[in-house]
């Protein structure tokens, strides 16, 4: 138990670190020199709880009490109304550690790395002026579907998981500057993620991607992106599976193909949905489409003239010429890569 010393007039930051701390006891300082303290940190200290003492600091904007043994946040964390910045980083904490109001924060920054959490709270899902969320080095599995309420999400940290599965709904976090997956289980990335188009740095190192898929060439903004210890660095996978096409899908690949005329009085609203959803054959040298059947190829895709990465794509048909036949140098795969450029990616780190 710990009384702080007396406080300078002006003193806005209060460094209570590596005190070997169980409490901190405020009571002798007056109401007006409390309401000074805009920053607190109570790091490496011997902390079991929050002290109540500090949930009286009015017009504190950032707490640091990482590297303690707190298990529990009390209810009173509510009364720090001017918090922006919250950070408690290897302590005991978990998902059920957080009173449910605390979704009501206005916290623009929150840390808890380095703790026991199992998933992603509720309450932090609701939380829609985070910019900043970093839960790396939990035990979460999943990530929810919900992520994509946090619009103001500028930076998210979840490397040092067990997450096997990126959900879709990532690629709703419009805002999303730095995506941090690295130390994961994961297997492959959703294509949505093209739609992050405000995205600088994605960590997927120490993973298990064997392929990327080709729309993260649609990240227009990525300079460094992190692939090191995946079997994509050190394996080219081929998957030459395919379904053979359907009778509508033959019909519909003919009327797109040599584009017959038709209007939508003439075929039934069902048949008029499905010819909008071709998709063109990407090989240049082939004027297909496809619907639902298609070849899935991996092509190895040059970045900043030095690395190769392989990313999926899709072909109409096994005859279709391939960009990524037996001839790595085909004229088809030249253009493509050459369409990439040079300054794209800054850093690709794969080793």
């Amino acid at each position: 138990m710990a009384h702080f010393p007396s406080m300078d007039d002006k003193c806005a930051v209060l460094h209570l670190s590596r005190l070997q701390l169980d409490d901190l006891i405020l009571d002798h300082l007056t109401d007006s020199k409390r309401q000074q303290i805009q920053q607190l940190h109570l790091t490496f200290n011997r902390l079991l709880l929050l002290p109540p003492s500090v949930c009286f600091l009015s017009n504190l904007e950032y707490l640091d009490i990482s590297n303690n043994a707190l298990t529990v946040m009390p209810e009173d964390i509510m009364r720090l109304t001017n918090l922006k910045t919250f950070v408690a980083k290897n302590n005991l904490l978990d998902e059920s550690s957080f009173p449910k109001e605390f979704e009501r924060m206005q916290v623009e920054t929150l840390n808890l790395s380095g703790n026991r959490f199992g998933e992603i709270p509720v309450q932090f899902l609701k939380m829609t002026t985070l910019q900043s969320l970093s839960l790396g080095g939990n035990r979460l599995k999943t990530i929810p579907a919900e992520i994509e309420k946090l619009t103001s999400l500028e930076l998210l940290y979840l490397g040092g998981n067990l997450i096997s599965f990126i959900p879709p709904e990532v690629a709703n976090l419009t805002s999303l500057r730095y995506l941090v997956l690295c130390d994961n289980r994961i297997q492959s990335i959703p294509p949505q993620l093209n739609k992050l188009h405000s995205l600088l740095s994605l960590s997927l190192h120490n993973n298990l991607l064997t392929f990327l898929p080709r729309e993260i060439l649609s990240l227009v903004h990525l300079q460094e992106l992190s692939l090191r210890g995946n079997p994509l660095v050190v394996r080219f996978i081929k998957d030459m599976t395919y379904d053979p096409p359907s009778l509508t899908e033959l019909a519909g690949r003919t009327i797109k193909s040599q584009n017959l005329p038709f209007s939508s009085c003439d075929l039934p609203s069902n048949l008029n949905h499905y010819l909008n959803l071709a998709s063109k054959c990407p090989n240049p040298k082939c004027a297909g489409v496809y619907f639902d059947s298609c070849v899935r190829h991996i092509k190895f895709v040059d970045f900043c003239g030095k690395y190769r990465l392989p990313l999926m794509h899709y072909l109409c048909s096994p005859q279709c010429s391939s960009p990524c036949s037996s001839n790595p140098q085909s004229d088809a795969e030249s253009e493509e890569e050459n369409s990439v450029p040079a300054d794209r990616l800054q850093r690709v780190l794969l080793g």
